[in-house]
């Protein structure tokens, strides 16, 4: 991976990997596409959980399987434009959307995780997810199909995108996180 050296720790690298990261969100996602239709906070959130999710993907998950993995730029090109369905579906959220956040999670748990945690050093997995988590605070909450998915426009992009997108959540009072519900 082209990403810089950690920080002395003494000794292994701590934190969360990417996979256990990513993981965590497919859950929440999961359980907000449970939940959908019982209550409107609900599918705010899931719509802004969804796009700081793919956000960060875009941002390092898709590289890195671009790098890391034999056959990864065909894999991570697919991965793309299926967010990109995802970001068109969340402009009106429905059943759709719902079985689109499921195929999404099974396609990255069956298929990307398991690729990336055969060819990625653990070190590199847990530099990915810090990355991931501190991509979040600073990735969009609502979809923009008309953005870069790729580095390095999206990582210039989505921080610019989410100023206004949590300008408006503020003005509106939208719920966006997943632990305010």
């Amino acid at each position: 991976m082209n990403l810089p050296p950690l920080p002395p720790v003494g000794g292994e690298a701590t934190g969360r990997n990417v996979i256990d990261v990513l993981t965590g969100q497919h859950r929440d996602l999961l359980s907000l596409c449970d939940r959908f239709g019982t209550d409107p906070r609900v599918t705010d959130v899931l719509v802004a959980e969804l796009s700081r999710h793919l956000s960060a993907e875009e941002q390092y998950l898709y590289p890195a399987i671009r790098t890391a993995v034999p056959g990864g730029e065909e894999l991570a090109a697919r991965e793309l434009a299926e967010d990109h369905q995802l970001l068109l579906l969340m402009k009106s959220p429905g059943k759709d959307l719902i079985a689109a956040v499921r195929r999404h999670v099974a396609a990255d748990t069956e298929e990307l995780f398991p690729v990336l945690a055969e060819m990625v050093p653990v070190d590199d997995l847990i530099r990915l997810g810090n990355r991931v988590e501190t991509t979040e605070e600073a990735a969009p909450t609502r979809p923009h199909p008309g953005t870069p998915s790729t580095p390095p426009w999206n990582k210039i992009v989505d921080p610019a995108v989410a100023v206004v997108d949590k300008f408006r959540d503020v003005v509106t009072g939208r719920t966006t996180y997943f632990s305010d519900l």
